[in-house]
């Protein structure tokens, strides 16, 4: 990629993040839009107030940026709890870190690399001169590179361990103040046996927590196949749908003028409703206890009259069949995944295993996509095998664009979709909360970028680039891909612009839900009351896509210092996007509801990210050492990355089980503040009410309510 085709891309990249984002502050002040930009206010009856019409309201403003960065973090622990504070921590590990590493690399390094030796004329990648490759092999200022890289390792890990304390404090004061969850007095049971004399297995229940858990054991409640029920469900709900539909046809006539059509509609709804009645009195009666007693699985939750007592029967082992019997601290009741729970525990293994195999075949298959988009790349060397492309050369300009932004813009648009087929993959994984899939997810996704987008774009590329050398000689593979890290700095440069500047402001202007919205209010929705679009924040999607860029950053913060300010850009914009609440809200305050809190569950697989980046940095710069014939540099970086994956063993032991289970001591603790309050029996006998299957909910067919926030829309 030459000097022309980088321009290009940061010209194309800035002007269409501008442009959405000047539709984004006009778009967002119009009420039509409320539904998209404000539905957790809405649905929670705040008032929304607009501008009225007038030129105001079509003057696009950046005012809501710099606000955003006076957000504290405690305002956004509260409003949206620790998780969604977890991946804001990450925007500003991400701008504390490489601000540090931008000053060493354009103080220090960028000078060295541009001096080492003058540039090869016939020399195409543009930034040759500004990398570790332009310094010549064997010189000495390759230890100052080694000294920069030690400096960046041992930041990275005082930054991580910093974040690991601060957040393991942050997870423990969260608990405590959200102990009236019922997730803290419920364990969930697998494996229950049939009790031998009453042929049922919710009084072996009973009599077994009774008998080995008799102080702290309060209640159960049994889980049962609702298939029958949920079919029921369904059929009963279009039915209801059906004949309010029908009734807003015949209110829609006008006075005295009733049709034939009419009459046959008010027919139709009397033998609607009486179907209905019927099916909601058959769901009713496979409801019943009778109905329930053969349909029990073998899962229960159990509720205790103490965190202390839920605790220690999670987290010990209660037969001597450790397939019997098996006991885990329940998920709050809105993260339970219910149609996991009716998998038998023995056969999970063959799920899961599932789920690698499809993983792994989606990321064989992505590799046809991000091989084409190298090829893209990689203009010149493409000319030689496919001489078409050479046409695009009597456009002047029109190569710049095809080779330094249309690479980028195409792997983006390719890995938009691989998240949701993952978290699709998770689902299937019998993963017992809604949490855990989406954490299954994180890690599918992140190791599937880390394979595609990061190695497979250094293979693709070196193949395309020196194809021909690696067939004469194979045995020179390792070396030659060690060399060309550096070539393929122009291209990750590019990526951070596109996924930086064209993603976030694609994710604060919300494009997807704007046209599905506009087509649904001009076809079967027009005239009816919009529909909140209220969704989770996509812990799946945001944190393995900004751990990549943190890897890329992190690979080439020594090879490529001039790339580390694009980064800080790029963590900047995606801090403002996702934290801003004032004035005219974005994602996390208003766009984003919170489902569940897992109380920063998802902070120890953000660290591996991490650790898995610095590692892969000072195993490539151990490469690059001695390709450069500095043999005792890499040695000497041997210790560091013993170091390390030293401190990384560390960390497992001193934060990661305090993030895997709640300590004995904190559920004590906690217990005494609910005694001392009077709380403590409130919070247990409420706990097991909470873990209703949904299939046993009774039957209440109401109308949509969805119309109430219309009237909290105002203009000043």
């Amino acid at each position: 990629m030459n000097s022309q085709s980088l321009l290009a891309s940061v010209g194309i990249n800035i002007g269409l993040a501008m442009v959405i984002l000047f539709l984004f502050s006009i778009l967002k002040k119009q009420p039509s839009n409320a539904a998209i930009y404000y539905p957790r206010p809405l649905s929670k009856r705040h008032p929304i107030t607009f501008p009225p019409f007038s030129l105001r309201r079509f003057i696009p403003s950046f005012s809501w940026i710099p606000r955003a960065f006076r957000v504290t973090e405690d305002e956004i622990l509260q409003t949206n709890g620790l998780d969604a504070l977890i991946v804001i921590r990450l925007f500003k590990f991400g701008i504390n870190f490489f601000t540090v590493c931008s000053s060493v690399g354009l103080l220090i390094l960028l000078p060295i690399n541009f001096g080492g030796q003058p540039a090869s004329s016939d020399s195409y990648r543009s930034m040759d001169s500004c990398t570790i490759s332009n310094i010549k092999t064997g010189s000495n200022m390759l230890w100052v590179h080694f000294m920069c890289l030690w400096f960046i390792s041992l930041y990275g890990l005082h930054l991580l361990y910093r974040e690991y304390s601060e957040i393991l404090v942050k997870r423990i004061q969260q608990v405590r103040n959200l102990r009236h969850r019922p997730d803290q007095f419920t364990t969930l049971v697998r494996e229950i046996p049939v009790c031998g004399e009453h042929k049922a297995r919710g009084c072996c229940v009973d009599h077994f927590f009774s008998k080995h858990h008799p102080y702290s054991y309060h209640s159960y409640k049994m889980l049962y196949d609702g298939k029958d029920i949920e079919d029921l469900s369904k059929q009963a709900r279009y039915v209801y749908e059906k004949v309010q539909g029908l009734r807003k046809k015949c209110e829609g006539k006008k006075h005295g003028k009733e049709s034939d059509e009419c009459r046959d509609d008010l027919l139709k709804i009397t033998g609607l409703e009486e179907k209905l009645e019927e099916l909601c009195r058959k769901i009713r009666q496979l409801q019943s206890e009778d109905m329930l007693k053969g349909k029990e699985l073998p899962v229960a939750f159990v509720t205790f009259k103490s965190r202390w007592g839920a605790a220690m029967a999670a987290q010990t082992q209660q037969h001597t069949n450790p397939l019997l019997w098996i006991t885990e601290m329940a998920p709050e009741p809105s993260d339970v995944s219910w149609r996991n729970l009716s998998i038998q525990y023995k056969i999970l293994p063959v799920y899961k295993i599932g789920v690698i195999l499809a993983a792994t075949l989606l990321t064989i298959f992505f590799a046809v996509p991000v091989t084409a988009v190298q090829g893209i790349a990689k203009f010149e060397k493409l000319k030689k095998w496919f001489p078409p492309a050479m046409a695009i050369e009597f456009i002047p300009g029109l190569s710049s664009v095809v080779t330094g932004y249309l690479p980028s813009a195409v792997l983006k648009g390719f890995i938009y979709i691989v998240p949701f087929a993952m978290l699709g993959m998770a689902k299937l994984g019998g993963s017992i909360s809604k949490s855990k899939e989406e954490i299954k997810a994180c890690n599918m996704v992140f190791y599937f970028l880390l394979g595609n987008v990061f190695f497979l774009s250094l293979i693709s590329g070196s193949l395309l680039d020196e194809i021909g050398e690696y067939v004469s000689h194979p045995k020179n593979l390792p070396s030659h891909l060690a060399a060309l890290v550096s070539s393929q700095a122009d291209f990750f440069m590019t990526y951070i612009l596109t996924e930086g500047l064209s993603g976030f402001s694609l994710e604060v202007l919300q494009p997807g839900l704007l046209i599905w919205d506009f087509i649904k209010s001009r076809t079967y929705c027009r005239g009816k009351e919009k529909d909140l679009y209220l969704y989770s924040l996509q812990y799946f999607r945001v944190i393995p896509i900004v751990s990549l860029s943190i890897l890329i950053g992190i690979v080439y913060a020594v090879i490529a210092p001039l790339l580390l300010p694009f980064l800080i850009v790029y963590f900047f914009l995606g801090y403002a996007v996702y934290i801003n609440q004032a004035n005219f809200h974005v994602p996390i305050q208003d766009v984003y509801e919170t489902v569940y809190d897992t109380c920063g569950t998802f902070w120890p697989f953000i660290h591996h990210y991490i650790i898995v980046a610095i590692i892969l940095m000072q195993i490539t710069m151990i490469g690059l050492f001695g390709l450069k014939s500095k043999p005792a540099a890499s040695v000497s970086t041997i210790p560091l990355l013993l170091l390390t994956i030293m401190f990384n063993e560390y960390c497992k032991i001193r934060f990661l089980p305090a993030f895997r289970s709640h300590s004995i001591q904190n559920a004590a603790e906690n217990d005494e503040l609910d005694e001392k309050s009077g709380e403590m029996e409130h919070n247990f006998d409420k706990a097991i009410e909470e873990y209703r299957q949904p299939c046993l909910v009774p039957v209440s067919f109401t109308q949509s309510d969805s119309s109430l926030y219309q009237p909290l829309i105002t203009s000043w």
